[in-house]
């Protein structure tokens, strides 16, 4: 519902944006969505059209039963799966993934990827950096965060001002030093339910509560000399346009989709959470920047293959139905879908069938975004254990990413909590087969 007066929520953190909107000016401090969308746009916003569907895969996926398999290897690395052709020449896949072999020319693989730290945390999927770095300060801010600093609002989209920056569907995004102002908005709980108005409120009525509470601002402002008070003014505006416009409720209602490109998904037939695989496309279809989802369990120390035969087919008619629909709707050359876990796994199989860490060699998934496909980049040695050639840095995946959204990161950089000004990556250099 949409709060106008009172009814503060009792959570354990005060007021918080995570899981509600408020929007209206009779609250001191917290974090409303007016506030949000301020500070967004103090950030200045030029935006480049280019959106992002980043998709984390925690517990760090096997990449040998994955993108990299060896078939040639010693029985105790390769597996009991097999590699499949794909409709770009050269590259291969899992056998357990045949609906994404059928658009392999619309992605590419890294194979080669280094630089990755071990650790079961999804810092290293949202910005390119390990969780401990600047952990005194907050940590490294993700992408979503980033986005919302240095842009701000979308501003060339027609759903302009009716979607928050980023948004994340499970919860694993950090805006790290840069702060509450800039999370990402989880609609989940509360918040969910705060995207629609209170049935007792129809629009006319809202408009002269608007106009009531204009009144009371202007006394306000008169009776505050230190201005503390929050204003309605243009950001309670965009707020209540969120609201209003219904854009943001009905695009995380994916029940609004025709049927059969619901089953196309799987969400009927297989893994009810695939459907976060639709909304991620429908949110960007109504003007959010960045999405982010979690999806699956891949720390499998054990029984790997039977986790495998378990995650992999939905996994791939999920994401291979999110390339296609995005492709089918004129959305993918500007929409960068980027898919990464924690690190990957032994290419020697333990005793309980399993793969254990192995952050010395994984994959990183790239789709949309405007850049060259249908290809494989670097690759591992004969057991998959090092990357053989073209070893490619974490970083450069991010640096990449960055590069295609238009923020230079030779010169922007974020000014932490100390004052001093923090540059988005190390690594600085594009991963030129891409781009």
């Amino acid at each position: 519902m949409l709060t106008l007066l009172g009814n503060r929520p009792n959570f354990c953190d005060g007021v918080s944006r995570r899981h509600f909107l408020q929007v209206g000016g009779l609250v001191m401090g917290g974090l409303t969505l007016p506030g949000l969308l301020r500070a967004e746009a103090l950030a200045g916003a030029k935006a480049t059209g280019k959106s992002i569907i980043n998709i984390y895969l925690p517990g760090g996926p096997t990449h040998m039963d994955t993108f990299d398999l060896k078939p040639d290897s010693p029985k105790e690395f390769r597996g009991e799966f097999k590699p499949i052709a794909t409709n770009a020449d050269g590259v291969e896949i899992c056998e357990l993934m045949p609906q994404l072999a059928k658009v392999a020319d619309r992605f590419s693989i890294v194979r080669s990827l280094v630089g990755v730290s071990n650790e079961h945390a999804p810092t290293q999927s949202d910005s390119g950096w390990p969780e401990a770095s600047l952990r005194p300060m907050g940590g490294r801010p993700g992408l979503g965060a980033v986005m919302s600093k240095v842009w701000g609002p979308a501003q060339t989209t027609a759903n302009h001002g009716t979607a928050p920056t980023a948004i994340d569907l499970t919860n694993w995004t950090k805006a790290g030093f840069l702060g509450p102002l800039h999370d990402a908005y989880r609609p989940d709980g509360t918040g969910r339910s705060n995207l629609t108005l209170n049935q007792s409120i129809s629009p006319t009525r809202l408009d002269d509560r608007r106009t009531l509470l204009g009144g009371l601002d202007r006394l306000r402002r008169d009776a505050d000399s230190h201005g503390m008070m929050s204003a309605i003014d243009s950001f309670t505006e965009r707020a209540v346009g969120i609201i209003t416009s219904g854009n943001l409720a009905n695009a995380l209602d994916y029940k609004r989709e025709d049927p059969r490109l619901v089953d196309r998904y799987g969400i009927n037939s297989r893994r009810r959470d695939v459907d976060r695989f639709l909304v991620a496309r429908r949110l960007v279809e109504a003007g959010v920047r960045c999405v982010s989802l979690s999806w699956g369990g891949w720390d499998t120390h054990g029984d790997n293959f039977k986790s495998m035969r378990s995650q992999l087919p939905p996994l791939d008619m999920a994401l291979s139905a999110l390339i296609e629909d995005l492709d089918a709707r004129g959305m993918l050359n500007d929409t960068i879908v980027m898919m990464s876990g924690e690190f990957g796994r032994t290419p020697r199989i333990n005793g309980g069938a399993g793969r254990d860490h192995w952050p010395q060699a994984s994959f990183f998934f790239l789709a949309g975004g405007g850049m060259r496909h249908g290809q494989v980049i670097g690759s591992t040695n004969r057991l998959g254990e090092v990357a053989k050639d073209r070893p490619v840095h974490l970083q450069h995946v991010f640096q990449t990413v960055y590069h295609q959204l238009g923020i230079d990161t030779n010169t922007v950089t974020l000014t932490d909590p100390n004052g001093r000004p923090q540059y988005l990556l190390d690594r600085r250099e594009v991963i030129s087969e891409l781009v």
